[in-house]
């Protein structure tokens, strides 16, 4: 990676599929093993694809993740290069730290990224409290 904020950038600018899929699973928290069951694509694929050993997957193989990271599919489509990315697909999200954001927030600052992720672990700290209950 250069040393721009590449993470920062629309849809990952600058990273390989396998690099945003990674930054996305690693910021979510998830292993290979439950993006596996989520999506039905096996752990050994999911690692060659996240270790740029693939660069082309299945566009089916794509919508699963993409359904399951919750992400354009479009994003994943235009990072596996079968699709240009367009003006529109740029203006659609910001990439923080490998999670989409509504661009409607537009730029952050490290502060408030720094911030932000602060308060989703409270939220998800809150979350998974009452689901012990």
């Amino acid at each position: 990676m250069s040393g721009k904020n590449e993470l920062a950038s629309p849809e990952g600018a600058g990273q390989s599929l396998g690099e945003f899929l990674r930054n996305i699973r690693q910021t979510r928290k998830h292993t290979l093993r439950e993006v596996e069951e989520g999506t039905e694509v096996s752990n050994a694929y999911l690692s060659q694809l996240e270790n740029d050993k693939i660069s082309k997957p299945s566009p089916h193989i794509l919508h699963a993740l993409a359904e399951f990271y919750k992400v354009p599919y479009e994003v994943l489509m235009q990072k596996a290069g079968y699709i240009k990315a367009s003006p529109k697909l740029r203006a659609a999200s910001l990439q923080l730290k490998g999670s989409v954001v509504p661009a409607s927030l537009g730029p952050l600052s490290r502060e408030e990224e720094e911030e932000l992720l602060k308060y989703l672990a409270f939220l998800r700290s809150k979350q998974r409290k009452g689901k012990d209950e």
